[in-house]
């Protein structure tokens, strides 16, 4: 027999030799072995000890022809399969010891043929009950792997719902929030985690510096991209609707910056001048206006933010409509 007709995976019979295999192994060993002392030494070979082999070794040493080879191999096979999985060392390496068997010279001849096919036949028969048991492995590993996946999906909804819970309980808060200073800077900070809440990538609030020395000569509350674009975000709390001039500021800094869009999210609503202005800077760029109104029934209701921006995105664009308020 060729080297590559070895089996060379492990060879898994868990708790006991299945019926066909137990039997072939009865019809093989002694085929395999001159003599009943030969015999023995396979089973010595194979860490098979004394427990396994004792019996059958003292009828043969107090009369060597009450048992044959076959009987010897059948008595130490059947007490290591009813010992279960204390004798799995055993039983694997017996088995290992037969699929490996090259050497049939050592046979009689008149059980060499036999002792091949034998042989060839118990490779198949370890062969499919070791596809079968990688199947039932690999089939296992599959369905811990989706479990693994379904929970990790339930957890990340559970973990992204606290989360907009806790964003529209902060944006509700600042409803009646007393320091105007306090409630701008916290108000950057919840938008901005919104935001992020949604997937959409943001660069948090920064300043910009002259060259000149002249210190801070732009603050940014912050840049969002959705679908590839980037927007400038100004975000505005005030006691009044936004006015022209709060707009117009923003727009300064959407249009020095090219082909860069800008959101207006404010706390109260827009004049009608201030809309109008925006609606005559869309023939340059993209400008969208927002309320907070807006995001706490987006958050209540547990609407998507992205498709909720994209809205606003084809209203300013096809129907020149810089803010279209979205409550559903």
């Amino acid at each position: 027999m060729t080297a590559r007709s070895k089996p060379t995976h492990q060879i898994d019979i868990t708790f006991h030799y299945p019926p066909e295999l137990f039997s072939l192994l009865v019809d093989t060993i002694p085929r395999l072995s001159r003599s009943k002392k030969d015999v023995f030494l396979f089973f010595q070979g194979a860490g098979v000890g004394r427990g396994y082999t004792g019996e059958a070794q003292g009828q043969w040493q107090r009369d060597a022809s009450s048992i044959n080879k076959f009987e010897i191999v059948r008595s130490v096979l059947e007490k290591m399969n009813s010992a279960g999985e204390p004798a799995l060392r055993e039983r694997r390496e017996v088995l290992k010891r037969v699929t490996e068997f090259e050497n049939f010279s050592t046979c009689w001849d008149n059980d060499r043929l036999e002792a091949q096919g034998l042989v060839a036949q118990i490779r198949d028969v370890v062969n499919v009950k070791d596809s079968f048991t990688r199947m039932q492995h690999e089939a296992e590993k599959e369905r811990t792997q989706r479990a693994e996946t379904r929970q990790h999906e339930i957890d990340k909804r559970a973990r992204r719902e606290v989360e907009l819970d806790e964003i529209h309980n902060e944006l509700s808060a600042l409803t009646v929030a007393e320091n105007p200073w306090k409630r701008g800077i916290k108000f950057e900070d919840v938008a901005n985690r919104l935001f992020k809440a949604f997937g959409i990538s943001v660069r948090e609030s920064f300043k910009r510096v002259g060259d000149l020395g002249e210190g801070v000569v732009e603050q940014i509350d912050g840049v969002v991209e959705i679908d590839g674009e980037y927007y400038l975000v100004e975000m505005k709390w005030l006691k009044r609707p936004v006015s022209v001039e709060d707009v117009s500021r923003h727009l300064v800094r959407v249009f020095t910056r090219g082909s860069v869009r800008g959101i207006f999210v404010s706390a109260t609503d827009f004049t009608a001048p201030a809309e109008s202005e925006c609606r005559t800077a869309l023939a340059q760029n993209v400008v969208l206006l927002a309320t907070v109104e807006e995001l706490l029934a987006l958050l209540r209701d547990r609407r998507d933010l992205v498709e909720f921006m994209k809205r606003k995105v084809q209203a300013a664009i096809l129907d020149k409509k810089p803010f279209v308020k979205i409550m559903e």
